[in-house]
């Protein structure tokens, strides 16, 4: 079973930056794609950005493409999800996933944290 652990979240101002981590416990997911999903009260889960096991792809939501960015660093066991000019809408509790095949879109992955929040202020 692999655990992951999200850490980084807090509250920032609009136009501020937070960097959001990813690590992995009990086993590596070196081999694994990881995604970045978020769900804000009263709003579905949704995509936010996605990283192939090489870290060679990567994939972003129109919402977040140039803000956000997304990188891994195998030899730590970590994901990293760094987000700039953050905005109020970008408020939500943020989840890493991993999966070892199929659509990075698609939040059917089998592996999950426990959610970190962001609180983005105006």
């Amino acid at each position: 079973q692999v655990q992951l652990v999200e850490s980084g979240g807090g509250l920032v101002q609009a136009g501020g930056s937070l960097r959001l981590s990813c690590a992995a416990s009990e086993r590596t997911f070196s081999s694994d794609a990881v995604g970045w999903f978020r769900q804000a009260p009263g709003k579905k889960r949704e995509f936010v950005a996605a990283i192939s096991w090489s870290g060679i792809r990567t994939l972003y939501a129109d919402s977040v493409k140039g803000r956000f960015t997304t990188s891994r660093d195998n030899g730590k066991n970590t994901v990293y999800l760094q987000m700039n000019r953050l905005k109020p809408e970008d408020t939500a509790v943020y989840y890493c996933a991993a999966r070892t095949n199929g659509d990075m879109r698609s939040d059917d992955y089998h592996y999950w944290g426990q959610g970190t929040q962001v609180t983005v202020s105006s």
